[in-house]
């Protein structure tokens, strides 16, 4: 069960189906949102059934339920005696009764129209929580319904794992009206008369005819700068108006809650793919899977960020007979770019802004491609001032080069950087970490890195075998540099940003790992860390300056891994090929290919 603190302990019951940081993260929620209901106003015990002793006081009753103090009081002071009981103020034993159950409901109906998608069902959530434990506690039957299903639908009973991972896929793309209205009193009436209903919905839904003597919670998303917060108002049947202010949590756990609560959602197998895989990595930005198959073909995959998102189709590339890839790329403003050599002729498949179609390039293809395994090299676009986009190929020796088109007097190709170990793109800006710029002569002991064609840093007394890059936490200004690491000439690991000195951590890798990436650490905080493949080619590993924690197992030994440097997801292939995509957000399996073809 979820430890959780002593002020939660009341909901620990349902707080403890969450894992723990969400259990913690709502409880907040939960908290507030209780003491703004208050007590339960379900019909009393008092108002028949089996005697069951007292409950408390009242100033009504009858002389032999008067309390001790007041006779005494009558014998001490009669006239007081005399005063009080002529005012109303003596006070009596209040009788309890026990009633039958089945006849004490609470019922809850929910908004799940487009006024309430996103944030404010996190504060469903927690009054589905609230609602609950306040039920149990009044010896009633607690149950919710969507506002604008249908009575005949029925309603779901208590707060479960699967009754919350039904509420989820409840959405509805109409806002709830009167008729719909009408029809759940009229069908709650025909029930038994439930003696406590609420509504749960925007500010909005209070103006519906229908609502009158009923229970509302209005929740609305505060529009305004600073920290994102929900603007509740209780407003019980009988009652003041009770407004509250919900922090929201982090964004990342807010995803979470929304997508998947429970962390039990996993991707199923996908059907196979045309063609194996051959090779795949992240494009620069991180956002889409670059995949070569067996056939000669490339395709782009943009992978599904949680477990229940659908899978977009590829976009594939088939070439010619007599034609072949050598590098193929997306475009940072979206599209396949594919360069192609067919008949001596290297040629940009794709539209290239500013260029015209079909135009043919300088480079030789013999001069800067020694592709090691045949995978295709890297393709990408760099736009200039005048907004025409310049192709760069990143070979597999290490080196950017910005292609030049043939024509009347042909240009050189211009190599930009040479042996470089990470490249990323961010809104149009590409960071790298190299060992030279341009054709200078390498130095010794010293790396650069920099942003291409704004500025760039040399980093001295060290000598990089590898680095990676995170785009995440990246504001607007280029020259602050994402977040990087790098492994010194000692073989230790570095933690720093392309602009600004080494941070004063250095993480231990553990004997016989390989480094696959850079990315937030295994729990929920802005800890970094490194994710790291372990000598068994299975299991992967989350490396912090605090801990080292196992992160998920491959179905088979992994021949190529990758981490993206834009979303937390990490994608690998098996030496049988197989394609998986794991999400470090949700710590599941979003994308699962089995083998495809043949080789």
């Amino acid at each position: 069960m979820t430890v959780l603190p002593e002020a939660l302990r009341p909901w620990a019951a349902h707080l403890s189906l969450f894992p723990e940081e969400l259990a913690l993260a709502l409880g907040g929620a939960v908290a507030r949102l209780a003491a703004a209901l208050g007590p339960p106003r379900i019909r009393g015990d008092a108002s028949g059934g089996e005697p069951q002793g007292h409950d408390g006081l009242t100033r009504r009753g009858t002389p032999d339920r008067l309390l001790v103090s007041e006779w005494l009081l009558a014998m001490e002071a009669p006239d007081e005696f005399v005063r009080r009981a002529a005012f109303g103020e003596q006070a009596y034993l209040r009788p309890a009764f026990r009633a039958p159950r089945e006849g004490r409901r609470c019922v809850v109906l929910l908004d799940a129209g487009p006024d309430q998608l996103g944030a404010p069902r996190i504060a469903h959530l927690a009054l589905l929580v609230v609602l609950a434990r306040r039920a149990e506690a009044a010896g009633a039957d607690f149950l919710w319904g969507v506002l604008q299903a249908s009575p005949e639908e029925g309603t779901t009973p208590g707060v479960t794992a699967a009754t919350l991972d039904t509420w989820l896929k409840r959405r509805r793309a109409e806002p709830p009206d009167e008729a719909r209205l009408g029809a759940w009193r009229e069908g709650l009436r025909g029930a038994g008369a439930a003696e406590e209903v609420w509504l749960v919905g925007s500010a909005r839904l209070g103006r519906l005819r229908g609502t009158e003597g009923l229970s509302r919670v209005a929740v609305d998303e505060v529009v305004a700068p600073g920290p994102r917060r929900l603007a509740v108002e209780v407003r019980p049947a009988r009652g003041p108006v009770r407004p509250v202010v919900l922090d929201l949590p982090p964004v990342a756990q807010c995803v979470r809650l929304l997508r998947d609560p429970f962390g039990t959602a996993t991707a199923a197998p996908r059907s196979s793919l045309d063609s194996p895989v051959r090779s795949l990595r992240f494009s620069p930005e991180g956002l889409r899977l670059l995949l070569s198959h067996a056939d000669g073909s490339v395709s782009v995959l943009a992978p599904p960020h949680s477990p229940r998102a659908t899978v977009p189709r590829p976009r594939r590339f088939l070439s010619r007979p007599d034609e072949r890839v050598l590098a193929f790329g997306w475009r940072p403003t979206g599209g396949l770019l594919v360069l192609t050599l067919r008949a001596g002729k290297l040629r940009i498949r794709g539209q290239l802004q500013g260029r015209p179609s079909g135009l043919a390039w300088a480079l030789e293809p013999s001069q800067f491609m020694r592709p090691r395994g045949g995978a295709p090299c890297l393709l990408l676009s760099q736009r200039d001032a005048e907004g025409r986009e310049t192709p760069l190929l990143l070979d597999d020796g290490g080196r950017l080069v910005a292609l030049q088109p043939e024509g009347p007097t042909p240009s050189a190709d211009r190599v930009l950087l040479q042996s470089v170990t990470a490249l990323t793109e961010f809104r149009g800006r590409f960071f790298f970490v190299c060992g030279t710029l341009g054709e200078d002569v390498r130095p010794e002991r010293a790396f650069f890195t920099g942003c291409l064609g704004y500025w760039s840093r040399r980093i001295e007394d060290t000598l990089p075998f590898e680095a990676h890059f995170m785009l995440e936490g990246l504001g607007w200004d280029e020259h602050a540099g994402p977040r990087l690491a790098w492994r010194d000439a000692s073989g230790g690991w570095r933690l720093g940003r392309g602009s600004h000195a080494p941070e004063d951590q250095r993480l231990d890798v553990p004997a016989g790992a390989r480094v696959v990436g850079l990315a937030h650490g295994p729990s929920e905080s802005s800890t970094v860390g490194l994710v790291v493949l372990a000598e068994d080619q299975r299991t992967f590993l989350g490396v912090t300056a605090e801990r080292t924690e196992r992160l998920v197992v491959a179905p088979e030994r992994v021949r190529s891994c990758c981490v993206s440097p834009g979303v937390p997801l990490l994608a690998w292939l098996t030496e049988s090929g197989r394609m998986g995509v794991w999400s470090l957000q949700y710590r599941a399996l979003v994308l699962d290919t089995p083998p495809g073809g043949t080789p």
